[in-house]
């Protein structure tokens, strides 16, 4: 088990976006802790949610099931809420991960205002949307602890960084901070919302990028390092825990430290 990771014994969880990276870091981690149930969601990628799937049962999870939907589609939104919560049949932890890809892959050829428009859709309007969804549900559910939304923003975002990425990723991960906290606002003491705020992850554009970004990102880090999923995974498990009663309304930076000093 991740010493890390308070146990998550007796506890169902969705982790959307589980196919790869911080998901599947998540959800095996959340499996290591002790989850009873565990929903792995993904888009296209298939396969890597069936071994997502299978890496959480080696884990210690249960009970794994793999749903399909487009969160930047409503219906398919609503259709993925319904069949989660039917599944589980009790939701104690929802984890928000799931992100348009548009530095990899066919993405990474797109014009500013074509990516601009994927993360809109999916990663500010379908959150917000399906996590409004989410919260009707738990609020329907009578359990003897608070459930919890989590969502991941951006450490950056609140500061701004130079380039396109940064004036994508800003404006889109602010805003999904900014609907946390007022959703945290809105929900409590019944339900539970925090953020998780990642720095420098090595995923798969951080696997294959430039020296100058290597540099970077481990220079700005205290730690010296890339983040790993698995960095980021225990940030998230911290906050979902169903044993963590009194945390909401709280961003926490997974960036192992942000350096003042680097030039």
């Amino acid at each position: 088990m991740n010493p890390l990771v308070l146990p998550f014994s007796e506890t169902n969880v969705v982790v959307t976006g589980s196919s790869s990276g911080i998901g599947r870091a998540t959800a095996i981690a959340l499996a290591q802790a002790g989850a009873s149930k565990l929903v792995v969601h993904y888009h296209r990628n298939r396969a890597g949610a069936t071994e997502t799937a299978k890496l959480a049962t080696d884990a210690g999870c249960p009970d794994v099931s793999v749903i399909q939907a487009d969160l930047g589609e409503h219906q398919s939104r609503q259709r993925f809420v319904d069949e989660a919560f039917e599944t589980l049949g009790q939701v104690d932890a929802w984890i928000n991960l799931a992100g348009a890809d548009v530095l990899t892959g066919e993405a990474a050829e797109m014009s500013f205002a074509e990516k601009l428009t994927r993360l809109w859709n999916v990663d500010v309007y379908g959150t917000i949307e399906l996590s409004r969804c989410v919260a009707k549900k738990l609020q329907s559910q009578a359990t003897s602890r608070p459930p919890s939304i989590t969502f991941v923003g951006w450490d950056q975002a609140p500061h701004g960084m130079e380039g396109d990425a940064g004036q994508m990723f800003g404006p889109v991960k602010a805003a999904v901070m900014a609907f946390a906290n007022s959703l945290a606002q809105e929900l409590a003491p019944e339900i539970r919302v925090n953020t998780v705020a990642p720095g420098w992850i090595q995923t798969s554009w951080g696997e294959t990028t430039s020296p100058y970004w290597d540099a970077r990102a481990k220079g700005q880090s205290l730690m010296q390092r890339w983040g790993r999923p698995e960095d980021v995974a225990a940030a998230i498990a911290y906050l979902a825990n169903p044993a963590n009663t009194f945390t909401t309304g709280q961003t926490l930076n997974a960036n192992g430290g942000w350096n003042r000093q680097f030039q």
